[in-house]
């Protein structure tokens, strides 16, 4: 299993300004599932600016062991010769997730609609990770669940129907993994397959199966029109085609927190997908006072992108409404870290979905606020941060659980902070962000390992 070697402490001290420009790396979601509708596609798919983070690369190996033809052909560039839906093969062993846990749940979702068999596993922290929220729909489908670890954790193994059933499914959780293994199991159904959701969660899945030929119409839904009912057609011809994948928001949400807390700090971010399904983060920050200015907007492989020109701010408090957590679910730790700089308190509301990530993710970033210092508390599902205005003392060791968003989000911390920030590994920080240490540098940051 990866992430079993030995730990790789970082610290991150204070300094200088953080100065100059950057391109994060590829979005992951949008990396997925390229190679997973490349997989289920008839003919070529040809991918631009792929992550290749641990995460996406499992993914990667995953669609070959299915039976797909999958070559590198330069960095970030990769060719997916798909088999289309109906013909996988059962793989030779174990998939082998580590700890990608979007990449297993989708995989589940076309694996539990198909006529193959396969066995999932993965690293330590996705053993932990709920998967029974999955298999629930796709039993209705039905899947069937041969063997699983405790609690419908992996390892488990999947066997699907020669057809699977078409479901009209309400999701339990705003859960774009949900929704997504619902529609992907659902391409081998004969009929339409209906998500429904109470909160809209990122619609990447739903935009990317029109981009390969499926029939998705997306309606909005309940009280204030928050929900959205999907429908997929199923059985489509999906068709390879050119993908390129626009920088991920949620790596660029680390060095844009740092240059608005180190002072004097002027950055500028290239090329972050804009979707408004994935900016709750920049609309939350802009609240507080950040100085982010939007620069030559424009498309990118289906998705709005942009620059964006980031500097130095004076952060206030602010409350920051449940619904908006679909939109930046990911993005809790480092605006947290964010609200730690600010003058008065932050309220996050409704974060029950950040006890089921690669870490309790509510849990862990506070104990990493107590450990250096910074005044919060949880209630309920809503996490708290009293701010002064100034930066925080620092000096703590923080555990991350063997999650990236944690070690990123507290070495981000570090080079603002009064004492140097220690995270305990910063090994898996490679999951989504491979190049976060030599980018973080460029700019200035200091991190030592």
């Amino acid at each position: 299993m990866s992430h079993d070697s030995e730990p790789q402490p970082l610290t991150a001290s204070p300094g200088a300004a953080l100065r100059g420009a950057l391109r994060p790396p590829g979005d992951k979601s949008i990396s997925h599932r390229a190679m997973i509708l490349g997989l289920l596609a008839i003919g070529e798919t040809r991918v631009e600016g792929l992550l290749e983070g641990d995460d996406v690369l499992r993914t990667a190996a995953a669609a070959k062991a299915l039976g797909a033809g999958v070559e590198r052909l330069g960095e970030g560039r990769w060719l997916v010769r798909g088999v289309g839906i109906g013909g996988l093969s059962d793989p030779d062993g174990t998939l082998d997730f580590a700890n990608a846990g979007t990449g297993s749940r989708l995989m589940m979702g076309v694996v539990g609609g198909q006529p193959v068999t396969a066995t999932f596993d993965g690293d330590a922290s996705l053993r932990k990770r709920p998967m029974r929220r999955i298999l629930d729909p796709l039993v209705r489908m039905g899947t069937q669940v041969l063997d699983e670890a405790e609690g419908g954790r992996v390892p488990l193994t999947l066997r699907g129907p020669r057809e699977a059933i078409p479901i009209t499914y309400e999701t339990p959780a705003a859960s774009a993994q949900i929704k997504s293994a619902v529609l992907l199991a659902g391409l081998n159904a004969p009929g339409i397959t209906t998500v429904i959701e109470r909160e809209a969660t990122r619609d990447h899945t739903e935009r990317m199966l029109r981009l390969f030929g499926a029939e998705v119409s997306v309606e909005r839904h309940g009280e204030g029109g928050h929900g959205r009912r999907i429908a997929l057609a199923g059985q489509p011809t999906l068709r390879g085609t050119d993908v390129v994948v626009p920088a991920d928001p949620s790596s660029a949400a680390f060095p844009l927190v740092a240059a608005l807390i180190v002072p004097g700090s002027e950055v500028t971010i290239q090329g972050v997908m804009m979707n408004p399904l994935r900016t709750g983060l920049i609309t939350t920050l802009l609240e507080m006072g950040a100085d982010i200015e939007r620069l030559r907007e424009r498309e990118e492989g289906g998705e709005t992108v942009a620059d964006l020109r980031v500097r130095a701010s004076r952060l206030r408090g602010v409350d920051v409404p449940p619904e908006r957590a679909p939109a930046m679910i990911d993005e809790y730790p480092i605006l947290a870290v964010a609200a730690a700089f600010a003058q008065g308190t932050t309220r996050m509301r409704g974060l029950h979905e950040l006890r089921v990530k690669e870490s309790d993710r509510l849990a862990a970033v506070a104990d990493g606020l107590g450990r250096n210092g910074v005044a919060h508390l949880i209630e309920g599902d809503d996490l708290v941060v009293h701010g002064d205005g100034g930066a925080p003392r620092g000096g703590g060791t923080v555990a991350t659980h063997l999650d990236h968003r944690i070690a990123m989000a507290f070495l981000v911390m570090g080079l603002a902070a009064r004492e140097a920030v220690t995270v305990d590994d910063g090994a898996m920080i490679a999951t989504s962000f491979p190049s976060f240490l030599p980018t973080m540098r460029a700019l200035g940051g200091i991190i030592r390992a």
